[in-house]
């Protein structure tokens, strides 16, 4: 099971990252471009937000399960841990759980704006900066924090 966890966080990464992307665009297209927020930037906004939050309780499974956080959690007082320990125990776990927070509440704040212009701002802002949190926090292989392949296969 632990496998197909990774498996899943993994592509459900590409995923969040491409909705993202396309979110924020939306937004900032619709802010700049003066548009009417239209039930398909409704949904494109309610599925980037969705699919956070499934990214989030895969990873939460993972945390839980991982042999490397289970390590860090029993010798977290331990000086000369590894940084990756450290990365995996809590940077990165407490960086995406902010950004999803970020996304979340701007994904309702956006839901709840009257005119559609600051509808498209706050989304567009508020994705952003999730977007920058998360871009930060992967584990990308190229990462002086910690070295994960694009996709984790099984």
């Amino acid at each position: 099971m632990y496998s197909m966890l990774l498996f899943l966080h993994s592509v459900t990464r590409w995923l969040l990252l491409a909705g993202l992307l396309y979110a924020t665009g939306r937004g900032v297209a619709g802010w700049t471009g003066r548009r009417a927020f239209t039930r398909r930037d409704n949904q494109v906004r309610h599925l980037t937000a969705t699919i956070a939050h499934i990214q989030l309780l895969i990873g939460y499974v993972l945390y839980f399960q991982s042999p490397l956080t289970t390590y860090f959690r029993a010798h977290a007082k331990e000086a000369a841990m590894p940084f990756e320990f450290r990365f995996f125990g809590w940077i990165h776990v407490l960086l995406m759980t902010v950004a999803v927070i970020l996304l979340t509440i701007g994904s309702a704040a956006a839901k709840r704006q009257a005119d559609d212009a600051r509808k498209f701002r706050t989304m567009a802002l508020w994705f952003l900066l999730a977007l920058l949190l998360i871009l930060a926090a992967i584990p990308w292989p190229f990462s002086p924090l910690a070295h994960r392949p694009y996709i984790r296969m099984f």
